[in-house]
């Protein structure tokens, strides 16, 4: 059995209702359209790394698939489908495009410090290669690396990459679905850069006008970005509340510098006068007490 389309693969996981912290699917394909509808379902993939994850997948899934609660999908004849989970964590965590934040210390380097420049959709596959490394389980698979790529080509996968003296020392990518984008995966080569990759993302979306980042993950690091857990019904909605692609990213070349907030001016203090008058030679108010 076969679904005639993408879409209608994902019609039936009730990802409303899906597990919280397990898989809402197993099986399908990694095809791009597949994968695309899978985001717009409030879906991502998760394929094991070897036979031993796959049998483990099955192990412990095998009852809730049997029971219901974990839909197994049609996929291509002869596949495992415990080789390949799609999940859907509730809550969501998520940030608003401006939300994203850098601090005051890593704000202040790049006034003062760091020349970095950020491009979009410049070294996709780099920033993918780069991403995969060293992770533990590997998640990014070669097939889902390819597949990825075929979205880059289609418009729809994106990445930003941070740059210092032609070297690339951060980035990250991510799949567009209508007004939000999933954030995959990140790195960096020098510390922040994947901080400071992520908040030029969620402004070239913004002004494309994205309306919400999506983190997948809750974790420490992605609540330090800024992110804030949603429940998943709020995030489906948002998800079905536009489908049609934004406008195209801004990929040109830009200085880092402008993503760090303006240094605020000191408050005046109490009871001081702006003017030219407050100066040397200024006489101070006598007190009221005085005589």
């Amino acid at each position: 059995m076969t679904a005639t389309t993408p879409e209608g693969l994902f019609a039936a996981v009730d990802v409303a209702h899906a597990p919280a912290d397990g898989p809402a699917a197993f099986g399908g394909d990694l095809a791009p359209g597949t994968l695309l509808a899978a985001y717009r379902h409030g879906l991502f993939p998760l394929p094991a790394a070897d036979d031993y994850a796959s049998a483990f997948n099955e192990a412990r899934y095998e009852d809730a698939v049997e029971a219901g609660g974990i839909v197994l999908l049609p996929g291509p004849e002869d596949a495992d489908p415990y080789a390949l989970a799609w999940w859907s964590p509730d809550p969501r965590p998520v940030l608003a495009p401006d939300g994203v934040r850098l601090g005051r210390k890593l704000s202040r380097l790049l006034r003062n410090r760091l020349d970095w420049s950020t491009t979009a959709d410049a070294a996709f596959e780099q920033v993918l290669a780069a991403c995969a490394e060293g992770r533990e389980p590997p998640w990014l698979t070669r097939e889902l690396q390819e597949a990825l790529t075929a979205l880059h080509g289609l418009g729809a996968a994106h990445s930003v990459e941070v740059w210092e003296d032609g070297e690339l020392i951060g980035g990250v990518f991510g799949i567009a679905a209508g007004p939000v984008l999933s954030l995959d995966s990140m790195f960096h080569r020098r510390p922040d850069a994947a901080r400071v990759a992520v908040a030029d993302l969620a402004a070239r979306f913004a002004a494309a006008g994205g309306r919400l980042l999506d983190a997948q993950w809750d974790s420490p690091h992605v609540r330090s970005l800024g992110a804030a857990p949603q429940p998943r019904a709020h995030y489906l909605a948002a998800l079905a509340a536009g489908t049609e692609p934004g406008a195209a990213l801004d990929t040109a070349r830009l200085p880092a510098v402008r993503l760090a907030p303006a240094k605020p001016r000191p408050p005046w203090p109490p009871g001081h006068r702006h003017g030219r008058g407050h100066g040397r030679g200024h006489r101070p108010a006598a007190s009221a007490d005085h005589g």
